[in-house]
C-alpha cells in the first residue's frame, strides 16, 4: 500500500485529492494548518466508509513543523511513497500595493513550503530508490496574472523546481511533476463576482470551469504511471493553448 502525504488537504482541491486517494485504497496523511474542523470532518466522512486516514496539523511555511510532520509519517509507516505539495494561498493586489510582508508570506507559503517538504522527504525516497512528488501549481505560473504577481511568481517557482528536481532525481527513480489547474470551482475563487467568473468562462473553449476532481484524476494517473517526469500538466479546459 502506498503512503501519500497531501499538504493543504482540508479543503478545495486538496480535500478532493485526499478523499479520492483514500477511496482508492492508499494510506493518506492529510496535512492542515488552520482548518481543523474541515480536516476532522473529512476524517469522519471516510471513517463512515471504513476508511482510515491520518490528519496532521502543521504550518508548512515553518521548516521545524514540516520536519516533525515528515518524521511522524516515516516513524508510523516507515515510508512516504508520494508527496503532494498542494498547500497554498492567494491574494489579489495591485503590484505597487504589495508589501514586503505580503510578498514574503506568499512565497513562504506557496513555494518555500514545497522546498521544505521535498528536502525532508527526499532522503527516504533516495534511500528507497523510488518516489513521486506532485506540485500543484497554477495556470498563472505559466501565463502571469494581473494583480496577482506574487501568486504567479510563487507558482512559476514551483514549476521550475519541478523540472530541476526531475532532472536531478531521475537517476534515483524519483519522478517529479506539476499539475497547473486553470480556474477550479473552489472557495479560492470566491473573490470573483458572477460577472468576472462569466468573463473567464467565456474565454474557456470547453465553456465551463473545472472541478477539483479533474485534478484528482490527474493525480491518480501520475501515481499509476512510471515514466512521466518533469512535466507541467495543464488542466484548464483549453483556456491556455
Amino acid at each position: 500500500m502506498k503512503v501519500i502525504l497531501v499538504t493543504g488537504g482540508s479543503h478545495g482541491i486538496g480535500a478532493d485529492i485526499v478523499k479520492t486517494l483514500a477511496r482508492d485504497g492508499y494510506q493518506v496523511i492529510l496535512n492542515y494548518n488552520k482548518s481543523e474542523a474541515e480536516a476532522i470532518s473529512i476524517k469522519e466522512e471516510l471513517n463512515n466508509e471504513n476508511i482510515n486516514i491520518d490528519i496532521y496539523k502543521a504550518d508548512v511555511s515553518n521548516h521545524i513543523e514540516v520536519t516533525k510532520m515528515i518524521n511522524f509519517c516515516i516513524d508510523k509507516y516507515h515510508i512516504i511513497n508520494v508527496l503532494i505539495n498542494n498547500a497554498g494561498i492567494t491574494e489579489t493586489k495591485v503590484f505597487t500595493d504589495i508589501t514586503d510582508n505580503d510578498w514574503n508570506h506568499m512565497i513562504q507559503t506557496n513555494l518555500t513550503s514545497a522546498f521544505y517538504a521535498c528536502k525532508d522527504v527526499l532522503p527516504s525516497m533516495i534511500h528507497n530508490k523510488s518516489g513521486l512528488i506532485i506540485n500543484i501549481s497554477s495556470i498563472w505560473g505559466q501565463i502571469g496574472a494581473s494583480c496577482e504577481t506574487h501568486y504567479a511568481v510563487s507558482k512559476a517557482g514551483l514549476d521550475a523546481m519541478t523540472k530541476s528536481l526531475a532532472k536531478e532525481l531521475g537517476p534515483s527513480n524519483i519522478r517529479v511533476n506539476s499539475i497547473a489547474p486553470g480556474i477550479i470551482d473552489t472557495k479560492m475563487n470566491n473573490h470573483l463576482t458572477a460577472e468576472e467568473l462569466q468573463d473567464v468562462v467565456d474565454e474557456i473553449p470547453l465553456g465551463r470551469i473545472g472541478t477539483p476532481n479533474a485534478i484528482s484524476k490527474c493525480v491518480e494517473w501520475l501515481i499509476n504511471d512510471d515514466y512521466i517526469t518533469g512535466q507541467v500538466i495543464s488542466i484548464n479546459g483549453g483556456w491556455n493553448i
